[in-house]
């Protein structure tokens, strides 16, 4: 059964509690639906929040940067908060108050920890490449090892963590029902546009995306 309680104090939903997952899979499900996260961290005593690409494997988020990254080292050596938002659905209602938005959102705290290994590193970076774009690793010009040691790939565990969903219609005043202006969702999705090859490309064919319609990918 999914846990009903929250891991940590911190991570517990106060504000419409009902909205509320703790579970691995429906963290995970968010996780992996979002392309970029934003990494909240602390440099001399200073807050910054920096959106980011990561991906996941298993139960650890993933984040990767140059190696000289000043937010890198400092997710190594302090506490992190990390922040997906997704919107999912206008929510339009009778009135000003009652309009909202539906939503999947987590939030994680933790540390980062470094994937020192180089064997690792590599698969991870491959992760992040297949996630976005599958089967184009084996297609590419090999990373080396310069590129190598000049990449940082950090984790955090995903244990520590909440989700919170809106996933519903409008919630109006009875007394509001019948007044005339329309009421309802718009959904939101993310789609891809039509793509842009560049001039010195010697491959022709379009790579699938995760975002791809199965009718999509047209050279």
């Amino acid at each position: 059964m999914p846990p009903a309680t929250a891991p940590s104090p911190r991570t517990r939903i106060r504000r419409k509690p009902e909205r509320a997952a703790y579970d691995a899979a429906s963290i995970h499900a968010i996780v992996d639906a979002a392309v970029i996260c934003s990494v909240a961290f602390q440099i001399d005593g200073t807050v910054h929040a920096i959106p980011t690409i990561h991906w996941r494997e298993g139960n650890h988020l993933y984040i990767h940067g140059a190696k000289a990254s000043r937010m890198l080292q400092a997710l190594t050596a302090g506490e992190a908060c990390v922040t997906i938002a997704l919107a999912d659905g206008l929510v339009l209602a009778r009135s000003a108050m009652h309009h909202s938005l539906n939503y999947r959102s987590v939030v994680i705290y933790g540390r980062f920890a470094p994937v020192l290994d180089e064997a690792e590193k590599r698969h991870s970076l491959e992760a992040l490449i297949e996630g976005l774009y599958p089967g184009r690793w084996d297609t590419l010009r090999p990373i080396n090892d310069k590129e190598l040691n000049a990449t940082s790939v950090l984790r955090l565990e995903l244990t520590e963590a909440s989700a919170k969903v809106r996933n519903a219609g409008v919630k109006d005043d009875d007394e509001d029902l019948g007044w005339p202006v329309w009421a309802g969702v718009i959904p939101l999705q993310t789609v891809t546009g039509a793509p842009r090859r560049e001039d010195d490309s010697v491959g022709q064919r379009v790579p699938a995306t995760r975002f791809t319609p199965p009718s999509g990918n047209k050279p």
